[in-house]
């Protein structure tokens, strides 16, 4: 008769660099109550940390968001606008606000739609700050 035998499996330390980007993303989501979730991405799409709402899958909503600034970039080449900074996407439940945090990373954050935009972009600029430190840190 076959007996199955439990298995425990560790997970792996946690990686420092992840630890300090996910409190750097949960201090702005509690900074302002405009902001819903929040995502540190690189620009191939991986996902380095996250604090999203249930039933976002984190590779995705990367992936989804390098694609957004790889085409974002190209348009603002089209139209000699120089070096893309940020994207804004406005939605009838909310906004969407990507911001470059270095060379290679991008913060992503939703906000809604009756939040104060002006602090949203205040916000997460100087969360976009801290986070270029934390990856130049790491």
């Amino acid at each position: 008769m076959y007996q199955a035998k439990s298995v425990i499996l560790q997970s792996a330390p946690a990686d420092p660099r992840q630890i300090r980007l996910r409190t750097i993303l949960r201090g702005l989501n509690t900074t302002s109550a405009d902001i819903e979730a929040s995502a540190v991405v690189t620009g191939d799409g991986l996902t380095l940390a996250s604090v999203l709402g249930d039933g976002v899958d984190p590779d995705r909503f990367g992936a989804m968001c390098a694609s957004l600034l790889a085409l974002a970039d190209r348009a603002a080449q089209e139209v000699s606008r120089g070096q893309l900074k940020q994207v804004l996407i406005e939605g009838d439940k909310g906004t969407m606000l990507l911001i470059y945090a270095g060379d290679d990373t991008v913060l992503a954050v939703a906000a809604r739609s009756t939040g104060n935009l002006g602090m949203v972009f205040l916000e997460a600029r100087k969360t976009a700050l801290k986070v270029m430190e934390a990856m130049i840190g790491a």
